[in-house]
């Protein structure tokens, strides 16, 4: 009887051990603050770049982390990064090169929110973390997505950042580019101070307020709480106080070279030149190229105060201890780099980042210059948080070890692709070499030339490094996805969307003609007219 007693308690104990252990596990699992910015360069304060940006807020998050000074986008422009980075998938492999919603034709793709609600997340997310169309957003695995207002959810999710409801300068439109036209808000180089007051109506404003709100709140469960700017993309208008900050006589031009062009191949110089003149040559005729960059520079420095908000939120917080931090931007923007305003391109303007990670298991005050991706974010966030291992193949790896030892880091080659299959750039501390399919090549020695000024693809003696390079592209590529139709194929149920693709109403991609090489290397055709992959032999 004593015996059956003692064997009766010593199960108990065992099971409130495991059952405490259990629950001691669960909540030290790490809380997650996922902060995105959009068009954001490396101007920021603490890559010491120029022109420089106030960023104090972003500076002190450095501070206390792990810093990548050449970390890298994973798509040139916003649609095909974001869908790069909430899937760890390169565009190569999903066809969205110039599209977002990998979640219609990869319905399997378990996307990064869907992994963190099975690894026992709650979800809570705000703002442009994708793209900002309607029908943009992957509705899987939130607990909660916040809009602003009903009408956004009875109409696809669409962003709506400058729509009626929030205040944008006047006159309108504000800058001397576009003076005189008539337009809706967001329009390409437009910039403008929005009056002090109206602050706490611009949307990036109201989506981190809701941020802050999630912080003050009490979790039973861990938490991933995710948070995107629409600031600095275009339209520039912030509040004028950041527009204060700056001395417009005092504001540095970027690096820049006349004849900058004249050493690419053909086909990419005609495109380039075309571009500078529409853009640069005309903000130089105006004489408003500081006025541009100006305001660029007085949205940085918004897109960071709104930040500090949701820092100072989390220091306040019971999370501060056990959450992680992690800050990206979709991609860098030119302003007058190349003769290049905006994004799009396979250069460093386009391509280089802020990217900063704090919190638990991450090295403190650290800058480092290891080649890196956004799209290792996914993978690095499942092994740090433990998260179930999602069903497609992750592309990018984890920063776990880096994070946690960063004089370990070796460097790497890491791909970007560009917005035609067999396009793409292979980027690491010493070298970009781009290849442009049939279209050409270049090649920059990063050491020496910083500012990517001397093309030197067709010297022989560097054959052997554009080989090496090349070897780290995919060995195919898939085809395109199509453009879906948001008048008729996206299709609103109640406050949720759905697409129905399939049925001849979504807009086909081009038919690209398959490629005989891709930078010299044959490629195999799967199919005459088009191809559905192209295979690098």
């Amino acid at each position: 009887m004593i015996n059956k007693l003692t064997t009766i308690l010593l199960n108990v104990i065992v099971f409130s051990v495991l059952s405490v252990g259990q629950l001691f596990a669960a909540d030290s699992k790490p809380n997650v603050l996922f902060l995105a910015v959009d068009d954001m360069n490396d101007w920021i304060g603490c890559l010491g770049t120029t022109p420089h940006a106030i960023t104090p807020n972003i500076d002190r998050l450095a501070a206390r982390g792990v810093n990548f000074t050449n970390g890298h986008t994973a798509g040139v422009f916003c649609a095909p990064s974001r869908a790069a980075i909430f899937s760890g998938q390169y565009a190569s492999t999903t066809g969205c090169y110039q599209t977002p919603n990998y979640f219609v034709s990869h319905p399997e793709i378990e996307s990064l929110q869907m992994c963190f609600a099975k690894g026992g997340y709650t979800t809570l997310g705000a703002g442009k973390l994708f793209h900002h169309p309607e029908g943009a957003i992957d509705q899987r695995g939130w607990t909660e997505f916040f809009l602003r207002n009903r009408s956004q959810r009875q109409n696809g999710w669409p962003l709506d950042s400058w729509s009626s409801e929030t205040p944008v300068p006047q006159p309108f439109p504000a800058s001397v580019y576009n003076k005189g036209q008539k337009f809706k808000a967001g329009l390409f180089l437009e910039w403008g101070a929005v009056p002090n007051e109206k602050e706490e109506e611009i949307a990036d404003t109201i989506r981190v307020n809701w941020a802050v709100d999630q912080l003050k709140k009490k979790h039973d469960k861990p938490f991933f709480l995710a948070c995107g700017l629409y600031a600095p993309h275009f339209p520039n208008y912030c509040p004028k106080n950041y527009f204060d900050l700056y001395d417009p006589a005092e504001i540095e031009m970027p690096p820049m070279r006349e004849d900058d062009l004249e050493d690419l191949p053909p086909k990419i110089r005609k495109q380039r030149e075309n571009r500078k003149r529409l853009h640069h040559e005309k903000l130089v005729e105006m004489n408003a190229m500081g006025d541009a960059i100006h305001g660029y520079l007085a949205c940085i420095s918004y897109a960071d105060a709104m930040l500090g908000r949701v820092l100072n939120a989390l220091e306040s917080s019971p999370y501060s201890e056990n959450t992680i931090v992690v800050l990206w931007s979709d991609h860098g923007y030119h302003h007058g780099e190349k003769g290049q305003w905006g994004k799009h391109t396979l250069w460093e303007r386009t391509s280089n980042v802020p990217f900063i990670w704090a919190g638990p298991g991450v090295s403190e005050g650290v800058k480092t210059d290891a080649t890196v991706s956004l799209i290792d974010m996914f993978p690095t966030l499942v092994e740090m948080c433990d998260l179930p291992t999602p069903h497609q193949h992750l592309e990018g790896e984890s920063l776990a070890a880096t994070l946690s030892n960063p004089s370990v880091a070796s460097d790497r080659n890491i791909f970007l692709p560009y917005m035609t299959p067999g396009e793409y750039a292979i980027i690491n501390r010493d070298w970009r070499y781009i290849c442009y399919g049939e279209g050409g090549e270049e090649l920059y020695n990063l050491r020496e030339d910083s500012n990517e000024w001397n093309n030197l693809a067709s010297d022989e003696k560097y054959g052997a490094v554009k080989s090496e390079l090349r070897k780290s592209a995919p060995s195919a590529f898939a085809a395109p996805e199509d453009k879906l139709n948001t008048r008729k194929d996206l299709v609103v149920d109640g406050e949720t969307f759905r697409w129905e693709k399939g049925k001849g109403n979504y807009k086909p991609m081009p038919k690209y003609r398959p490629y005989t090489s891709i930078c010299g290397t044959e490629v195999e055709k799967t199919r005459q007219e088009e191809y559905t992959m192209i295979a690098v032999q």
